[in-house]
């Protein structure tokens, strides 16, 4: 991924200041941090501190050495902002299974991020992967750790946008989640024209301040099968979904609204921007990689989590970046768990953390130069 680095005040290139979050430490995150963390292309262009314990680390570090293919950054080189722990923690913690102990170790580690990230230290932060069950068992009740990051931000106003720059035609896809971790029966009474407002002004936002387009065009899907088909397959769309796109198109004049289209039929348009329109997988034309762009949207609203996340996993499983959209700060994290099948034995892809940190170092750097050209 290219990072276009941005100049200081003092005509230097700007380098933003990233907390990097451990993670559950008997997952896959501190192996996929020292992976990414060898990579001097992206530790050139920014300050990145691992806020999380050295010891773990260390240990995480000596046991890979001997299965890992892949290069490791050294613990001893990296910049650790430490989160003590108590050695009774520590023994309780095993490689691969999550725990109480690892829930607690995680939850720590993140909320120190987000501590010294609101007082200034840092200007974003990069999560690894944690494991939901292991922090209620810990005692932290927390659907993620994005509701943990909108709480301690005290913002309401707040989403997961996951972003993946395609490897065959360097598009750039964006899909917003209008509704997140709740169960599939509760999706379309959470669905309101209110939430989808927020949603929307939101995303709206989030294209203009931190992706610099200012007239996006964004495609919002349907809830039913062929978007209800006037009615006979769901009344969604005709009671309420289609009059708000309508009144969504007069309080957003500078945005290209497109919708509800049907959600078997959205994500052809972003397949062929992923892969080139007329290619094959992986043999993508210049063409394609000129054309592309003008047959996509700039984002996507998907109403729910596995219409939005099937198709951005099936694309960009190893690239995807999910990012805590309408925070203070830039948050992002890759788009996999903690993978604790694998965890300690050398096995695990850095892809999508590297592109979390390439994306976080681009949306610092994007508020950067839009605050310099406000003030």
């Amino acid at each position: 991924m290219v990072i276009f680095a941005s100049a200081g005040s003092s005509g230097h290139p700007f380098r933003p200041r990233l907390a990097i979050a451990m993670g559950d430490p008997a997952g896959i995150g501190p192996e996929v941090i020292l992976k990414a963390l060898a990579d001097r292309h992206l530790t050139e262009v920014c300050d990145l501190t691992i806020v999380g314990n050295r010891s773990l680390l260390q240990q995480t570090y000596q046991q890979l050495c001997a299965a890992a293919t892949a290069q490791l950054a050294d613990p001893d080189s990296l910049s650790i902002l430490e989160v003590p722990l108590s050695t009774s923690l520590v023994d309780q913690m095993q490689m691969g299974v999550g725990n109480a102990a690892s829930g607690a170790a995680s939850f720590q580690c993140l909320d120190t991020a987000i501590s010294k990230t609101l007082a200034g230290e840092f200007q974003g932060i990069v999560t690894a992967p944690i494991a939901k069950s292991a922090w209620k068992a810990a005692g932290h009740d927390y659907p993620g750790q994005t509701e943990l990051l909108a709480q301690r931000a005290a913002t309401d106003r707040f989403g997961m946008l996951f972003v993946a720059r395609s490897p065959h035609t360097s598009w750039t896809l964006r899909t917003l989640l209008a509704t997140t971790h709740i169960p599939l029966r509760q999706v379309p009474d959470a669905l309101t024209p209110d939430l989808m407002t927020r949603k929307l002004d939101l995303l709206i936002d989030c294209l203009q301040r931190d992706f610099g387009i200012t007239h996006p065009r964004i495609a919002v899907a349907g809830l039913n099968p062929h978007s209800g088909e006037q009615g006979q397959l769901g009344q969604e769309e005709q009671k309420w979904l289609i009059p708000w796109l309508e009144a969504m198109a007069d309080r957003f004049p500078a945005v290209k609204l497109e919708g509800p289209i049907p959600p078997d039929t959205l994500w052809v348009r972003p397949g062929q921007a992923w892969y080139g329109r007329n290619s094959q997988v992986g043999q993508t034309s210049q063409t394609d990689r000129i054309n592309h762009t003008g047959q996509s949207h700039d984002a996507y609203l998907a109403l729910y989590h596995d219409q939005g996340l099937i198709p951005v996993k099936l694309m960009a499983f190893d690239r995807a970046v999910n990012t805590t959209i309408g925070l203070p700060f830039v948050r992002t994290s890759p788009d996999h768990g903690t993978a604790f099948d694998i965890a300690g034995k050398g096995l695990a892809e850095a892809a999508s953390f590297k592109a979390a940190i390439a994306i976080a170092v681009e949306l610092v750097q994007q508020r950067f130069q839009a605050n310099s050209v406000a003030s």
